[in-house]
């Protein structure tokens, strides 16, 4: 037999290879992980499938699948495949609207709801889904339906088509193999649909060999071993966290499903003790954050050496990069240099160092669990002081990249010579260029769009042949970030060309970098620069509710409800220093992007509203909805 070529084909290998390794841990309801090996998960797939076809579904169908992460859904999204369907996924936090539009749009006849609370969201919407025939329950809940128009649709229990499914595979147990056998690479296996900063929703087809392109590149960046485990905060809908988990499956790791919230994700980081972990920036700004908030509450000795080692263990780390010849070479650097001068700062360091490590950093690597190994972080820039941080604690953060129609993972750190500052280098084969304004390609350190060419790029946008011309031309994807490349071939994204800020003065300013450092403020929660045709830059900026009632209290101020602090001039001006103290020339700031005019904003940005799946600001969004105070800025 050929090379597997499909997802399924592959998974049966890793299967039969290491049928006794555990792939799953889910908690009971008890809040115990239990484990599930790779052979009791390969037989739940295959009775699956079988009873997938018995419902009607086959090769080429498109299956709606809206959950979040649960043990469900990976298991339905591998029998679906070997059947050669594709799964069409959204997240439970999905609007009716959204869930609707979805499902009308990709054809779908038969769709996964998490519990009945997405059930009804799909029903709600049933009159613009004449396609819709079944919904597959995960949750063991009551079912809606009855005298309604809903009643069309016929629900079923996925613990009853398991039980069902079972029976099938042991009348017939050579089925699914003879299905997994007839897949190819280029079958369809997905379709994601982009929340998008702006516009409607666009389906994202991608196909096997995509995913099988980035299993065979990937471990030249990770070294990721049989019987590790990774815990999975991220919604395995969307692109990124997707791609991990078939990459965790394809080196017979295991997974174990958590939840995004501090609390719960570190909980279960004592029980499981993971050696991985993706995420988004967010998340690694938020354990840092609340390092620092309980630090800075402690006061006092512990505030003190906790600042100091910090500082420390960022030095140690960039002499360390600077002695390993890691350093990121945007322009050529010479190597016996860098170690001579690094040499005698690492030996005066390294003391101090290994002190921090004891007196102060070694309790936050217990809070990963004590055998962590390596944070990966994708789905947006990682803030160079939330990298820093990490550095000086000793824990090690691969930042990676890509985008949803590049199947997504494009570029990772590599794990035993990450060179900071940078995304890593592109996976091996993908071709890639940086490309000026004139259309010239670019040489390292010059700053362009980033254009990549591969087989693992999507097969385009489903039923938009139009945009898929635009975004695929001669198959070079155009992904709208800004990108500048080391004399190494490493890569920094700088930021996104749709959402560069003009000036009238012509001034061209990427607020990302702004406003990645405004939120180092403890004041300053989220923030979005606005400015695009104007003369300065101003800020939306959502400040921290918590710290802004400590100042008020520390200044004695009276108010009747906490909103009120947002128009109180000494609040203001709190804010404006912490502004002014940030975003200056000190720290590497030009003039013209300097925050002149802010707005308090009361309400924090939420997923779904103004923010995507993976905390990406929907600039459109955010533009329309504070329309009035953007304009009262400019005044």
């Amino acid at each position: 037999m050929n090379s597997p070529q499909t997802l399924p084909q592959r998974f049966r290998d890793v299967k039969n290879r290491f049928p006794d390794m555990n792939i799953l841990y889910t908690k009971n309801g008890d809040g115990v992980f239990e484990p599930l090996t790779y052979s009791q998960v390969w037989d739940r797939v295959k009775a699956l499938a079988c009873r997938f076809q018995d419902l009607g579904i086959r090769r080429g169908d498109h299956v709606g699948l809206m959950s979040d992460n649960r043990q469900e859904w990976i298991l339905s999204d591998l029998a679906l495949l070997c059947l050669g369907a594709a799964d069409v996924p959204r997240g439970s936090d999905s609007t009716a609207d959204e869930m609707s539009f979805i499902l009308r749009h990709a054809d779908c006849s038969v769709t996964f709801a998490e519990n009945r609370a997405q059930a009804e969201k799909i029903l709600s919407k049933i009159d613009g889904l004449p396609l819709l025939k079944k919904i597959i329950l995960f949750d063991n809940a009551e079912m809606p339906g009855g005298n309604s128009p809903a009643a069309r649709v016929e629900i079923l229990r996925y613990q009853d088509i398991l039980s069902r499914g079972e029976a099938i595979s042991r009348e017939k147990p050579d089925f699914v193999d003879r299905e997994i056998d007839k897949g190819g690479i280029d079958d369809l296996a997905t379709i994601i649909y982009t929340s998008g900063t702006t516009g409607e929703p666009k389906g994202v087809m991608l196909h096997h060999g995509s995913y099988i392109f980035q299993l065979d590149r990937i471990p030249d960046h990770i070294n990721l071993k049989p019987g590790m485990i990774f815990l999975s905060i991220l919604p395995v809908w969307h692109s990124f966290e997707r791609a991990v988990e078939y990459f965790i499956l394809d080196k017979a790791a295991a997974i174990a499903y958590s939840k995004p919230i501090g609390k719960i994700m570190l909980e279960d980081m004592k029980k499981v003790k993971p050696q991985w972990m993706a995420s988004v920036p967010r998340i690694w700004e938020g354990v840092r954050a609340s390092v620092y908030r309980k630090v800075n509450a402690d006061g006092g000795i512990k505030k003190t050496l906790f600042h100091f080692f910090v500082g420390v263990g960022e030095a140690h780390a960039m002499f360390l990069s600077m002695f390993r010849g890691l350093m990121p070479q945007f322009h050529p650097r010479n190597r016996v240099v860098d170690a001579s001068l690094s040499f005698i700062p690492l030996i005066l360091l390294t003391p101090l160092k290994l002190l921090g490590d004891l007196l102060v950093f070694k309790n936050l690597k217990a809070l990963l669990g004590g055998r962590f190994i390596a944070g990966v972080s994708g789905g947006g820039a990682l803030p160079p002081y939330v990298d820093r941080f990490y550095q000086a604690a000793g824990i090690l953060l691969l930042e990676g990249y890509g985008l949803t129609e590049s199947g997504p993972i494009l570029s990772v750190r590599i794990q035993k010579k990450p060179v900071y500052g940078t995304i890593g280098p592109i996976l091996r084969d993908v071709e890639h260029r940086v490309v000026g304004e004139d259309g010239a390609v670019l040489r390292p350190n010059q700053k362009g769009v980033l254009h990549v060419r591969s087989p693992q790029n999507m097969k385009g946008y489903y039923k938009r042949p139009e945009e898929t011309a635009r975004a695929l031309k001669d198959g070079w994807l155009d992904t709208g970030d800004l990108a500048v490349f080391t004399h190494k071939e490493e890569c920094k994204i700088v930021g996104r060309a749709k959402e560069t800020i003009v000036l009238m003065g012509g001034e061209n300013i990427e607020p990302t970098p702004i406003e990645e450092t405004l939120v180092q403020s403890e004041y300053i929660e989220q923030a979005m620069v606005v400015g695009q045709d104007r003369k300065f830059l101003g800020a939306l900026i959502v400040p921290n509710m918590d710290k802004l009632e400590e100042a008020a209290a520390a200044r004695r101020i009276n108010y009747m409800e906490k909103e009120d602090l947002l128009d109180n001039p000494e609040m203001q001006n709190l804010i404006h220093d912490e502004i002014q103290g940030l975003v200056n020339a000190k720290g590497g700031f030009k003039a013209f992007e300097r925050i002149f005019r802010f707005t308090l904003i009361g309400k924090k940005f939420e997923v779904g509203n103004e923010l995507t799946h993976t905390l990406k600001i929907r600039r459109a969004v955010v533009n329309e909805m504070y329309r009035k105070e953007i304009a009262a800025l400019f005044k």
